[in-house]
């Protein structure tokens, strides 16, 4: 699964008004040699990997064949129509701990909180989460009746946990979505975001006896741990969603996972090099989006985590890549500050996961367009622990792959439920300074919940978890937690309680033909 096949599937109808989004998905095979139908991918044991490889790849490609051409989505860079780039700007942007320098349309939007209906990048989440859910669809009716015990079974499982993840997303940003379980065309009706967080439950305990035991899957397929720690994670956020919180749950879930057999890599850094399918790293990430430089090209996915991070005095070696410095995101110093460093400003710290380069970069940010204000993150590199490039020759993509669900986050979902529901405090100190002892820094004595939202930044700052934490602790809007350039203000100012949900996109609204209503604000 490491190398993903971009097999198209025949017959997918367009789910949650995909209308011409997704393009070239419905030649007839005898027209098209490089689509799959449903009779072959019942009958062929090879096709229907190579259909769920693109039920997986719905996450990680942008289009038909890479970089670029025959885009997924239409009217968008196809580079920024990719999922994890996408996440990026919707769940770092707006937040403390990223800025962009670039002024390309809709981007700027997000660390100025401004956004609008109109929002190409938001809407391109919208019909990429769609996309996914589907495929997964249309897989599973496929599959749920095949001869092919494998898919039946497990492949069945993995794709409803691939679409549960897709409505986690879906239901965070947005709020309101329809929920679709089978490929369909049209849409009756919009479900309440306490309903799409009940259906992704009821999926991911549904599938727990379904899905291969932990650690029993091949590299870049989920297991059983998978659905507990999206639990986990729902669970954290379920005041949010439903209004009812579920700490208890989610601690129940979380040492699931804890106690599953996936343990923390004792190198934080090499999580995030071009061999982190194979250093190690595999054992504590949990659910990935694979990359490779030669097999999945994208503009997008590690190669944009790589490239948009290098600018100034930078060097293109010391991050495993030839050419090609975008000199576009970086981060403010309210991210920094979460780190004890060395010096005013600071320039150098014990804590291993402060991966900051300082050298010609500001401190401050005085103008947002200009990359060498603010400092440079060194987070992902496209080079393996052995110091290695990736294997693009060219030395343009990234071989890196993107943990989407790793053991580190699970160790703090605990800890801020436990410190919530004032239980469990020792086990809850135990887990935070696990994560800290791996990184060089000290062994706090106790646990505060805004020190366990702290302890959330420096361990999982750029892995598109902090919009939603901020969401959760009451600061994403507020004008009493504010960073640089937060609302578009050079000291950072509140906005509109509303923005805590993202708009439906006006182009989605206009499709559903009057089925889908707008989120408040909007």
């Amino acid at each position: 699964m490491k190398k993903f096949s971009t097999y198209k599937i025949f017959g997918l109808a367009l789910a949650l008004t995909l209308s011409g989004c997704m393009k070239d998905l419905d030649q007839d095979p005898s027209i098209d040699p490089d689509s799959i139908n449903s009779s072959s991918v019942q009958t062929n044991p090879e096709y229907a990997k190579q259909a769920l490889a693109k039920v997986y790849a719905s996450l990680v490609l942008t289009g038909q064949q890479g970089p670029v051409g025959a885009a997924d989505i239409q009217g968008l860079d196809e580079g920024t129509s990719q999922f994890t780039r996408l996440l990026f700007y919707m769940q770092e942007l707006p937040t403390d701990n990223a800025i962009v320098a670039w002024s390309d349309p809709g981007v700027p939007d997000f660390h100025n909180m401004n956004w609008s209906s109109s929002n190409g990048i938001i809407e391109a989440m919208y019909y990429r989460l769609a996309q996914s859910v589907s495929f997964a669809n249309a897989f599973i009716a496929n599959n749920e009746n095949s001869s092919n015990e494998e898919m039946k079974k497990y492949g069945v499982a993995e794709a409803r946990f691939i679409r549960a993840y897709a409505y986690y997303h879906l239901m965070d940003l947005f709020g309101n979505v329809p929920v679709l379980t089978q490929v369909q065309d049209n849409l009756t009706g919009q479900n309440t975001r306490k309903e799409v967080f009940e259906f992704i439950e009821s999926e991911l305990k549904a599938i727990e006896s379904e899905l291969k035991p932990a650690k029993g899957n091949e590299y870049g397929r989920v297991d059983v741990v998978a659905a507990w720690a999206l639990l986990s994670r729902l669970y954290l956020n379920a005041e949010v969603y439903t209004g009812t919180e579920r700490y208890d749950d989610c601690i129940t879930y979380s040492e699931k996972v804890i106690n599953s057999g996936y343990a923390l890599h004792n190198n934080y850094s090499h999580l995030f090099l071009a061999d982190n399918d194979t250093n190690g790293a595999q054992n504590e990430n949990i659910f990935t989006a694979n990359f490779d430089g030669v097999n999945s090209q994208t503009w997008a996915g590690s190669t944009f985590l790589v490239h948009a991070a290098i600018g100034g005095k930078m060097k293109l070696t010391d991050f495993g890549v030839s050419g090609g410095a975008w000199a576009g995101i970086r981060t403010t110093k309210s991210l920094v500050e979460k780190f004890s460093g060395v010096g005013n400003p600071p320039t150098s710290w014990t804590d291993k996961r402060a991966m900051f380069f300082t050298d010609g970069q500001k401190y401050e940010i005085a103008n947002v367009s200009d990359f060498k204000e603010g400092y440079a993150v060194m987070k992902f590199k496209n080079l393996t622990s052995a110091g290695k490039f990736g294997k693009d020759p060219g030395g343009q993509f990234v071989d890196t792959d993107v943990a989407l669900i790793r053991l580190g986050e699970i160790y703090l979902n605990y800890a801020e439920a436990a410190v919530r529901k004032g239980t469990n405090q020792a086990n809850a100190l135990q887990y935070v300074n696990v994560l800290r002892t791996r990184s060089g820094a000290n062994a706090l004595s106790n646990l505060t919940i805004e020190n366990v939202l702290d302890e959330r930044s420096r361990e999982l700052y750029w892995e598109g978890f902090r919009r939603t934490d901020l969401i959760r602790y009451g600061h994403f809007t507020s004008s009493t937690y504010v960073w640089p350039f937060k609302g578009g203000v050079a000291n950072g100012t509140g906005v509109d309680a509303y923005r805590n949900l993202y708009p439906i996109p006006t182009n989605i609204i206009l499709a559903s033909k009057g089925v889908l209503k707008q989120n408040a604000g909007y």
